[in-house]
């Protein structure tokens, strides 16, 4: 974040001769390195190529920074466990191995860099045959929004993302694959790979992953359609198929994708809550997607179902699930909802804007998504910090703060009487 506020703080970084704030800077770099997509000056007019390729380097290294990081925590967190839960660990994630972190980190750099090659000529091929865009502006439109999807991030090269693609199945389709597979986590897609004809293998961590992101996509693409279907301003204006295309999209976006093929601006106020929701939960562990996860969201899920059916253990498939763990996705999901509030509260606090957008802002940002409801320039400096805090702390917080957790995690020597108070 300093080496590219510093680096997008130069001349030669903006288009024109006027010059970039500081705080402008600080906000766009520690929205690329976060991968989240904010923005409070036009990506394509105010900066400059060179000023672009900094941008596009810090997604880069953002995005792998962080899933490299998120494996050597999961491979630290097994070190430190008892050579029974080591075995039951290495059980479990088939891949995080404490012998091969090298094997393990090389792959997630390739299948990165293969990911992103395949959209970025997919991309290519269209905008030259289809845009009428010469060679070298589709590879370079192609491989900037490659990268940019891959890694969750949401940086575009119009001032409308992707409003003028939105019936465009070419365009749109890979960037919501490239979004999905990112936000995923390596530890999901390489099992995946490994044993997809095979689901009754497959760990905790794979099953919950699949079944949720499953679920949330259906959801929220229904829900979305359904809500936006005849508001002029979004999806009326689209023909039956774009429709569902358009809604399909406003879907994969809050898993913090950030693109967006919709004017979010006009959306509906069910339609922004329906997203607040979905940019919230966010995508899967140890991948370029934010919020509390939803390997935590799921984990919850069968908490509240085991304890609806009066059962004393929770299990998922055929495997029960610790109750340390459950106490980590308790913690994690209070934690993330009262730093939105206390967020929301504040900004509301600052500016003049209302509960809905306000909200929609902060658990954007906390969510490292990077949908706007537009609002994200107008704010004062006090608000472009607050946001700038609520970036770094929902990209490396829940990471943190479930390996802290973990860590932390001891064994009681003894009981304290039990009693039980009133619930509810």
């Amino acid at each position: 974040m300093a080496v590219g506020t510093l680096l997008l703080s130069l001349p030669a970084a903006t288009e024109g001769d006027a010059p970039t704030r500081f705080l402008d800077a600080l906000f766009t770099a520690t929205s690329a390195v976060c991968v989240t997509g904010l923005v409070t000056v036009d990506t394509s007019a105010h900066w400059s190529l060179f000023g672009e390729l900094v941008i596009l380097g810090l997604i880069q290294a953002g995005g792998l920074g962080i899933m490299t990081l998120a494996t050597v925590f999961a491979l630290v967190m097994s070190r430190r466990l008892g050579l029974r839960a080591r075995m039951v660990a290495q059980a479990e994630t088939k891949t995080l191995r404490s012998t091969d972190v090298r094997r393990v980190l090389r792959n997630v750099v390739l299948f990165s860099l293969a990911s992103e090659t395949l959209v970025a000529a997919v991309l290519t091929v269209r905008f030259a045959v289809a845009y009428d865009d010469s060679l070298g502006r589709a590879a370079y439109h192609g491989v900037f929004h490659a990268v940019s999807a891959f890694n969750n991030a949401g940086f575009a090269l119009w001032p409308d993302s992707l409003v003028r693609f939105a019936a465009d199945p070419w365009i749109i389709l890979p960037i919501c694959a490239a979004v999905i597979v990112g936000g995923l986590g390596f530890p999901v897609v390489f099992e995946l790979a490994r044993s997809w004809r095979r689901p009754r293998g497959w760990s905790v961590l794979t099953r919950v992953t699949v079944a949720v992101t499953g679920a949330l996509l259906a959801c929220g693409t229904l829900l979305l359609t359904a809500a936006e279907w005849n508001n002029p301003a979004t999806l009326g204006g689209l023909s039956e198929p774009a429709r569902w295309l358009a809604g399909f999209t406003a879907a994969v976006m809050p898993r913090s994708g950030g693109f967006n093929s919709l004017d979010v601006a006009h959306m509906r106020a069910e339609s922004w809550l329906a997203t607040d929701a979905l940019m919230f939960i966010g995508g899967g562990s140890a991948g370029t997607a934010g919020g509390i996860k939803v390997t935590t969201f799921g984990l919850l899920a069968f908490v509240v179902w085991a304890e609806m059916r009066g059962d004393t253990r929770v299990h998922v498939g055929r495997r029960r699930l610790p109750e340390g763990t459950q106490r980590q996705a308790v913690a994690i999901a209070l934690l993330g909802v009262g730093l939105v509030v206390a967020a929301t509260f504040t900004l509301m606090a600052l500016t003049a804007h209302g509960l809905d957008r306000v909200l929609f802002e902060v658990v954007s940002a906390f969510g490292i998504v990077g949908l706007s409801t537009g609002i994200t320039a107008d704010l004062p400096p006090a608000g472009h910090i607050l946001l700038i805090v609520l970036m770094f702390v929902g990209r490396t917080g829940p990471l943190t703060l479930a390996t802290a957790l973990a860590l932390r995690e001891r064994v009681r020597r003894y009981e304290l009487p039990e009693e039980r108070p009133i619930v509810g």
